[in-house]
């Protein structure tokens, strides 16, 4: 059994994905970031930064882990999916790729929704050098997309890292259209069951960003 501490953010909705697509056994504890649950000291004990998502793995002496690349990591190693650690190259594709989304591809549209969506009027400079990042960023995925189905060679933990972001296109004010293999693959990772369920977790009732 994994306790499983999140809210229903890109972050968040990343390690969903994995778990539901993994079937392992979990349980979801809420952590509302409106409310500032996430600074409540029983929670900082596991997640020290204080940010969702966090897990605490029963089947492995308690075991306790934040930051998302290292909880998708961890749980392709304990479930043995998602991950290809037979091919060298593919292993380390996918782990540049989860790397450009953890370094680049999250923070920035992170960015992007503070200037863009919550405080347009904070800053000119800052919103146009976040808005330009993104579509650059967007440019980059598109790119590596022509002609993949996946951001590797098959569907892994790359794509739940990124596509929780692509999912907030709306927020970013990118029209998907105009970066035609991510819409593809975009549409593609929606339509998977176990990421139409991971997006309710918790429940909340934000609709599934559809491009038009």
């Amino acid at each position: 059994m994994i306790d499983f501490y999140t809210w229903f953010t890109p972050n968040g909705r990343k390690v969903a994905i994995m778990l539901e697509e993994t079937g392992l056994d979990y349980t979801v504890f809420p952590i509302n970031i409106a409310k500032d649950d996430q600074f409540d000291p029983d929670f900082l004990k596991i997640s020290p930064n204080n940010k969702i998502p966090a897990i605490v793995d029963h089947g492995n002496n308690d075991y306790p882990l934040f930051e998302t690349g290292a909880i998708l990591l961890y749980l392709a190693e304990k479930s043995g999916e998602f991950l290809n650690t037979d091919d060298r190259d593919s292993y380390w594709r996918t782990m540049e790729w989860l790397m450009w989304q953890m370094g680049g591809y999250g923070p920035i549209l992170g960015q992007v929704h503070h200037f863009t969506k919550y405080n347009p009027d904070a800053s000119e400079y800052a919103r146009k050098r976040y808005e330009s990042e993104a579509r650059r960023l967007y440019g980059v995925l598109d790119r590596r997309l022509d002609g993949r189905d996946y951001i590797v060679d098959g569907y892994s933990i790359a794509d739940m890292a990124v596509w929780p972001w692509a999912a907030r296109h709306n927020w970013q004010e990118i029209d998907l259209n105009d970066f035609p293999n991510v819409r593809r693959w975009y549409m593609s990772v929606l339509e998977r069951p176990a990421v139409q369920r991971a997006w309710n977790i918790p429940e909340n009732d934000q609709p599934l960003p559809i491009p038009e």
